[in-house]
């Protein structure tokens, strides 16, 4: 297909996309969900699970196989830029308050789901359809292990946010404990990669430079930026010339984090995490959210949804196999996470409202299945038991969060650390 026609045709994608997700979110709005579940959902009705089933012809009219690494290209610049701007509004003085907190809430929630994992993969791995054959029994655990255990960090961030809980000292605790568990999930999920492409380079690239990176980004990266924050003053708008290099900063810690194997999110999120907080994160907001939220994040959930056919869960060995993904995601997260919070000294309720919305998998989760099956790990059934899982997961976190914090404001939530006139 002439490049020419290729541009017509993702103009025509982008219209369709946005006027979609825009109609399936205010819909899941009304119905008291966040925007983005609607969004996540606009994904999979657009592929061949819903349009495609009911206008097949017309679906792969409109999404011919030709334009899909054009939409590809979209979605990981809308998922990283968005990844980028959650980083804005994380609160170091919160994270280091509720420390022992995240760490527990994050070990429980990447240990319990990977015993899991561990004990449901030699079971799945007889099913037709879930794991390629050439996969190996170490590797098929840890894959499932850490699809179980991400968590939705930029779902659970947006979340937060539409909740009016962003800079809370309880969402700060869920994101660092949500960043944490994918931070891990991600090492692990190179660990398989490597080992199924026959290298362990790249895993040790991955690990090793993941680290390195992010230590660099917190020690030095932090100091020189805020020689560039010093040029934005809160009474002017934000100049052209500073907007280009904090793109451009963006665009080359997201290069960064992609070329040693672990995601383009993480490098897009760690240099909004270590911006200097004041006018330069503020007027970045205020300049690139709905941009992004409105035009580029909708691509990546319609290009997962073009891969998802849950018509293959009408066999009805997935389709246990899916229940069984099920029990083990809720059960391994949500219950895990909310005991360690417990352990740890929280109350009930915050710990009941962590473990709802650490439960929540819906980006992150896309994200790896994604991975998965381009690398040959997985195959579409697996792939869409794994996307059910994460519209179940991500719709079940609201109305639970909202069902344990109906009779406690933000900032009686916040309490503990910030006092309610700061909030």
């Amino acid at each position: 297909m002439p490049i020419s026609q290729l541009s017509v045709y993702f103009f025509l994608q982008i219209a369709v996309i946005i006027v979609v997700c825009q109609l399936v979110g205010r819909l899941a709005q009304k119905l008291g969900q966040p925007q983005v579940v609607g969004e996540m959902i606009a994904g999979v009705t657009l592929g061949p699970s819903l349009f495609g089933l009911l206008l097949p012809d017309l679906q792969r009219a409109l999404f011919p196989k030709e334009t899909i690494g054009m939409l590809y290209v979209g979605a990981q610049l809308g998922v990283g830029l968005y990844m980028f701007l959650v980083g804005t509004e994380f609160r170091a003085d919160h994270f280091k308050s509720r420390f022992r907190s995240a760490v527990s809430v994050s070990v429980a929630g990447i240990v319990v789901p990977f015993i899991l994992a561990f004990a449901l993969a030699p079971w799945l791995q007889t099913v037709p359809g879930l794991f390629a054959a050439k996969v190996k029994p170490l590797e098929a655990s840890m894959f499932l292990g850490a699809a179980i255990a991400i968590t939705a960090f930029p779902m659970l961030a947006r979340i937060i946010h539409e909740r009016g809980l962003a800079g809370t000292s309880l969402g700060t605790l869920a994101l660092t404990a949500g960043a944490v568990d994918d931070a891990i999930a991600w090492c692990i999920l190179a660990i398989v990669l490597s080992s199924f492409g026959g290298s362990w380079g790249g895993a040790y690239l991955a690990i090793g430079g993941g680290v390195a990176y992010a230590l660099f980004m917190v020690f030095i990266g932090s100091r020189l930026l805020k020689r560039l924050a010093a040029h934005v003053k809160p009474d002017m708008p934000l100049g052209s010339t500073v907007l280009a290099i904090v793109l451009a900063l963006f665009a080359l810690s997201a290069f960064a984090m992609d070329a040693i194997g672990i995601h383009a999110v993480f490098g897009g999120f760690l240099l909004g995490a270590v911006l200097p907080r004041g006018a330069l994160t503020q007027k970045l907001r205020e300049q690139l959210q709905p941009f992004v939220v409105v035009f580029l994040l909708p691509i990546f959930f319609i290009y997962s949804g073009l891969n998802t056919r849950l018509a293959v869960l009408l066999d009805p060995g997935i389709l246990l196999a899916a229940v069984a993904i099920l029990v083990a995601s809720f059960a391994g997260k949500g219950i895990a996470c909310w005991a360690a919070a417990r352990a740890t000294g929280e109350s009930n309720r915050d710990a009941m409202a962590i473990g709802s919305l650490m439960n929540a998998r819906g980006l992150m989760e896309l994200i790896i299945i994604n991975i998965g099956l381009q690398a040959g790990v997985i195959e579409p059934g697996l792939f869409s038991i794994l996307v059910l899982m994460a519209i179940v997961s991500t719709l079940l976190a609201t109305p639970l969060f909202n069902w344990v914090t109906r009779d406690k404001t933000v900032a009686e939530v916040d309490a503990k650390i910030v006092p309610a006139t700061s909030v």
